[in-house]
C-alpha cells in the first residue's frame, strides 16, 4: 500500500471498500468538528480522492445517510453505551460509531462482521486500542439486536 492509501497492486478497481470507509470517516469527522456544509465537505473530499465507481458512491452515500440520520443513530448508540453519550466520546470515535451504525442499520447488504471489523480497524488506526475495544462492544451489541427493534441497554 502506498503512503497515500492507494493500493497500486490492488484489484484494478482503483480503490477498496476500506478506503471508501476511511474517506467517509474523514468527511463525517470534518462535518462534526469543522461545522462545514455537507455538500462542500463531500465535494472537496471526493475531488482529492482517487476513489472510483461503486466505492466513490458508497463513500458519498454513506456520509449523506449517516449525517442525515445522526440524531437517530446517536440515540441508539447512547442506549447501548449509557456511560458514554456521543457528546462525551472523542470526535473520531463518535464518527466511527456513526459510520458503522449507519451500515448496520440502513445497509442490509453490508456484511455485519466486515462492518464491525472495519470500524474496529479505523478506531485502532485513528484513535486508540481502547477505542477499538469500545467500538467493537457497542457495534457488536447493535448488530445482535433485531433490525427495527428499539435499542437495549448493555
Amino acid at each position: 500500500m502506498a503512503p497515500d492509501g492507494h493500493n497500486p497492486h490492488g484489484s484494478g478497481r482503483g480503490s477498496t471498500r476500506r478506503e471508501a470507509r476511511e474517506l467517509a470517516l474523514r468527511m463525517l469527522f470534518q462535518l462534526d468538528v469543522g461545522k462545514q456544509p455537507l455538500d462542500e465537505v463531500i465535494e472537496a473530499a471526493l475531488a482529492q480522492s482517487h476513489l472510483e465507481g461503486r466505492n466513490r458512491a458508497f463513500a458519498e452515500d454513506t456520509v449523506r445517510g449517516a449525517w442525515a440520520r445522526r440524531e437517530d443513530i446517536d440515540a441508539r448508540l447512547t442506549a447501548l453505551a449509557t456511560d458514554w453519550a456521543p457528546d462525551r466520546q472523542a470526535a473520531v470515535d463518535r464518527n466511527i460509531l456513526r459510520l458503522g451504525a449507519y451500515e448496520l442499520l440502513f445497509l442490509p447488504d453490508s456484511p455485519v462482521a466486515a462492518v464491525v471489523n472495519e470500524a474496529v480497524e479505523l478506531a485502532k488506526k485513528y484513535s486508540t486500542a481502547e477505542s477499538g475495544r469500545f467500538v467493537n462492544g457497542v457495534l457488536g451489541a447493535l448488530a445482535r439486536q433485531p433490525r427495527g427493534a428499539p435499542p437495549q441497554e448493555v
